[in-house]
């Protein structure tokens, strides 16, 4: 595999992961016991921190990217195991 490819796909799973943990630890207003700023959405986060945010999407997709790569040269699952029409029997 090129480095190219490692990156894209590294890329593609930093993204993913970083909308998969952005939820994580956020709180509202109202959870936290404050009163919304004027003008803001009463969902709107007060305690958003783009560090952590940044800090476990890395972590996550690292993660991720080294299972894909072990798969990659191990071969545990191909695209033959993937085959559901062969699985069910359906030509």
């Amino acid at each position: 595999m090129r480095w190219t490819s490692m990156l894209a796909i590294y890329a593609l799973f930093w993204v993913l992961s970083a909308f998969a943990v952005l939820p994580f630890g956020l709180r509202t207003p109202d959870e936290v016991g404050v009163a919304p700023a004027a003008g803001h959405a009463t969902s709107a986060p007060v305690n958003f921190r783009p560090r952590v945010v940044l800090l476990r999407a890395t972590l996550v997709s690292a993660a991720l990217f080294a299972l894909f790569y072990a798969n990659f040269y191990k071969g545990w699952v191909t695209a033959a195991d993937l085959d559901v029409s062969r699985l069910l029997g359906i030509d």
